[in-house]
């Protein structure tokens, strides 16, 4: 997989919706290196948000449909669905959409999940044995992170543009950007009118996000 996307340690768990005390316990076990840069200031990439949250998933114990317990994935099946998502080209990521990704509980890849999700051989997949990799993750109460294509509706992620950060869609003005201005006091109108290319309910969305990804912004909206 094409590692687009440049993100800190902080960015990446709230992206990912992994805890970022488990990004870095992962990152020192070598379970899973941060590919943009493994030293010192240490960079994850669009592909590693992915890889976090098939494992995380596979790994967590699940309830199926009928309230049964199901147990952690093996870390075997873990490396097949690492080994498979490896294959995935991000170059198919635009500001208009992506491909559809799961990871099914045998660590399987699933692709084209909505409607019809189907492994790459063709067979089918049941909705409730599979996780989709892009949509807004919830791991039991602890585990969250935002849809990863459109994480508020007049915003986009695309790996190649931006080095993956949040933005505006159709623009190149990053949510991070504008929620670095409303904790300098600025209004929305303010902020608004910094930007021509945008308006008020895109600067609403953005800091929004921002909010969720970095909770101490709610202390300045």
């Amino acid at each position: 997989m094409d590692p687009r996307g440049a993100y800190s340690a902080d960015r990446a768990a709230a992206l990912s919706g992994v805890p970022k005390s488990t990004v870095h316990y992962w990152a020192r076990k070598e379970i899973l290196v941060p590919s943009v840069s493994a030293e010192r200031i240490r960079l994850w990439s669009y592909s590693d948000l992915l890889v976090l949250r098939v494992i995380a998933w596979l790994r967590a114990t699940k309830t199926a449909p009928d309230g049964q317990a199901i147990a952690p994935t093996t870390m075997t099946a873990v490396r097949t669905g690492l080994r498979e998502l490896a294959s995935i080209d991000l170059a198919l990521w635009t500001e208009e959409g992506s491909p559809n990704i799961a990871v099914d509980r045998g660590g399987r890849i699933v692709l084209n999940a909505t409607p019809s999700p189907e492994h790459p051989d063709g067979q089918a997949v049941l909705d409730a044995d599979a996780l989709d990799l892009l949509r807004p993750l919830a791991i039991g109460r602890l585990v969250r992170g935002p849809d990863l294509v459109t994480p508020r509706p007049r915003l986009r992620i695309v790996p190649g543009k931006l080095a993956g950060a949040p933005h505006v869609h159709r623009t190149r003005i990053e949510t991070e950007a504008l929620a670095a201005l409303r904790r300098r006091g600025l209004t929305v109108g303010k902020i608004t009118a910094l930007y021509p290319a945008i308006d008020t309910a895109d600067v609403e969305d953005a800091l929004d996000l921002e909010c969720e990804l970095q909770p101490d912004l709610a202390l300045a909206a």
